[in-house]
């Protein structure tokens, strides 16, 4: 697997990249039916995740990481190198999905050994993540790859309530 970071050209994301993302994401309906992200998570249209793309790298510690397996989009993870908490001294991962082909076949498990490896070569010594409260499955899978829930808040965009899991890369 390759990963490669979504970068703005000419201040526009390239529109195949776009159109590849959008499918990843329309692919994952039952993730956005329970996050509420997108209006109707049936029509996930292009103009809506280039929107959310934007916001995502309108922070200056936000990156979004394409994850290619075999010439295909099959993963993306938006990290963010320090949260706007001040008190908070990790690096978050935001978002990590893989395309519903993909489920149960050990692909979010490299996405996410992959972007353990980029925080741990960077010097960071944990990373944190955030599982909405009405995602046992996603919780299932952080605490399977040993991520520890050390509390529970809202997140910060549309105040859901969220588990708050840390995971030490030492």
């Amino acid at each position: 697997m390759i990963l490669e970071p979504l970068v703005a050209v000419d201040g526009a994301l390239p529109g195949h990249l776009l159109t590849e993302v959008t499918g990843l994401y329309a692919s994952n309906r039952a993730f956005f039916a329970l996050s509420g992200d997108f209006p109707d998570p049936d029509d996930i249209r292009v103009e809506q995740v280039a929107k959310a793309l934007a916001d995502e790298l309108a922070h200056p510690d936000a990156e979004v990481l394409l994850a290619r397996s075999r010439g295909r989009l099959a993963g993306v993870a938006i990290t963010l190198a320090r949260h706007p908490d001040p008190t908070d001294p990790d690096p978050w991962i935001g978002l990590l999905m893989v395309d519903a082909a993909l489920h149960r076949t050990g692909v979010g498990r490299e996405l996410t050994s992959l972007v353990e490896e980029r925080f741990r070569a960077a010097g960071h010594d944990a990373v944190r993540l955030a599982v909405l409260e009405n995602n046992p499955k996603a919780l299932r899978f952080w605490t399977a790859l040993g991520y520890l829930v050390i509390g529970h808040r809202e997140d910060r965009a549309l105040h859901r309530p969220c588990a708050v899991l840390r995971k030490p890369l030492a």
